[in-house]
């Protein structure tokens, strides 16, 4: 097998991966804060309520935008989109809704596992559309980051 095609292969299963975790992420975001979220919703302060609501709209929205930059993807595996299309701003993933950390850590646990499970796919993503679009210079990997301190320091 050719390298471009090791790479389209691999790239395709990526993309599907990723998409297949998203859309069982956003279904149980929508089964918990729909049903298990809401009663437990009620046992909150009012405004620790209006945090969880808040929380929950910021999971639903990353988990959108992440899926419909997926379907861009998948679009462009199947010959349905141009690559240059997928670059398009509109196409981009885009920045996510930062979320309050404080606030975050005082919500019921499964609440909490959601928002952090929505923060690390968008982060994920968000490293393959940069990838993309050719900016992963500008990014250094943790890993890189602490190998270069290492043989700074000795």
């Amino acid at each position: 097998m050719h390298e471009p095609e090791a790479t389209a292969r691999i790239h395709r299963r990526l993309i599907d991966s990723l998409y297949t975790e998203a859309m069982l992420l956003a279904d149980e975001a929508r089964a918990y804060f729909d049903e298990v979220g809401r009663e437990e919703r009620h046992g909150l302060d009012p405004m620790a309520r209006v945090t969880f609501s808040c929380e929950s709209l910021k999971v639903t929205t990353r988990l959108m935008h992440i899926i419909a930059w997926l379907l861009t993807q998948r679009a462009v595996l199947v010959g349905e989109l141009a690559e240059r299309d997928a670059l398009d701003p509109s196409r981009r993933l885009g920045a996510a809704p930062q979320s309050d950390m404080e606030a975050v850590y005082r919500m019921p646990e499964t609440a909490r596992r959601l928002v952090f499970a929505s923060m690390d796919l968008h982060r994920r993503v968000a490293i393959q559309d940069a990838a993309q679009a050719g900016e992963m210079d500008n990014m250094r990997s943790p890993a890189r980051a602490m190998m270069d301190r290492l043989n700074h320091a000795f």
